[in-house]
């Protein structure tokens, strides 16, 4: 199931505690498709649908997903980077696909 690395959790919980959103989740959903594979998106919030969300807790942090998305992230990592090219957090899934070089001629990924 999706899991969050050492870093990210300490990143997330900084951000919510600075923020004053301690009690929020972190939701991760599938935000569509291109040629480079599944495009992901993340967002806080507290409105959590017994009926229609699944709830993971890792590292102290709650992170929800719609059961429709569930086996799709189910190799996914969240994880925070800070490199040259900016910091933030960012969704991992080996499950996810990669770049199909035939469809978008190599150039988009």
């Amino acid at each position: 199931m999706v899991e969050i690395t050492d870093n990210a959790a300490v990143e997330l919980k900084a951000l919510l505690e600075e923020q004053g959103k301690e009690g929020l989740a972190l939701r991760v959903f599938v935000a569509g498709m291109s040629c480079c594979g599944v495009q992901y998106g993340m967002s806080l919030e507290d409105d959590i649908s017994e009926e229609h969300d699944l709830v993971v807790e890792d590292k102290g942090l709650k992170i929800v997903m719609n059961k429709d998305d569930a086996d799709g992230l189910s190799e996914a990592k969240i994880d925070y980077v800070d490199g040259p090219s900016g910091k933030g957090f960012i969704i991992d899934n080996q499950n996810g696909g990669g770049c199909n070089t035939s469809s978008c001629g190599g150039g988009c990924c």
